[in-house]
């Protein structure tokens, strides 16, 4: 049996595209850092790829860790964040999960870029806005943060800190909201 975490392979395109537009909004942090390192760009790249039907799940699971290894290139947290994001949007391929986790990422590297200290909220309320319904229906069939093990949202790193907090923050969204 699939986890819960995985979603249909269409509802994976779907979520790769609004992932992809989490994570390309704070890409220039990484770029201005590392302008030579094209590794999160490309992950972006696959990400809309996969969504447009270019490119096969099985493509994308050989490369997901290319993009993550890249937030070693980065001099500053917020840099590194902004790569983890673009790695989790071309996860989506793999599993649906890592959606929340470029969007958990993208918020994040807000927060350690800015100086406005409600620009992180800002980010999220232009996640939630900017999700279409057909990717706000598959987001809300993932199970709670933290209660199913099988994927990225088990316990561990996006389940807990700063990420886990945006990530439950997002299912609240989700569920109290029609976005």
């Amino acid at each position: 049996m699939l986890s819960l975490q995985s979603l249909s392979e269409d509802d994976r395109r779907r979520v790769a595209a609004w992932a992809a537009d989490c994570a390309e909004r704070v890409l220039p942090l990484f770029e201005s850092e590392a302008p030579g390192d094209d590794r999160p760009r490309d992950a972006i790249a696959r990400a809309r790829g996969f969504a447009a039907g270019q490119l096969t799940a099985a493509d994308q699971i050989r490369q997901r860790f290319i993009a993550g290894r890249a937030a070693k290139s980065a001099s500053s947290p917020a840099g590194a964040a902004a790569a983890r994001a673009a790695a989790q949007a071309a996860g989506v391929a793999h599993m649906g999960a890592h959606a929340l986790g470029a969007a958990a990422y993208a918020a994040r590297a807000v927060r350690l870029s800015a100086v406005d200290p409600n620009a992180v909220n800002q980010e999220l309320e232009w996640q939630i806005a900017t999700m279409p319904s057909d990717v706000a229906a598959a987001l809300r069939s993932l199970p709670p943060i933290g209660s199913d093990s099988a994927g990225p949202l088990g316990p561990g790193l996006l389940s807990s800190g700063e990420l886990g907090e945006h990530i439950r923050l997002l299912q609240a969204r989700l569920h109290d909201t029609t976005v």
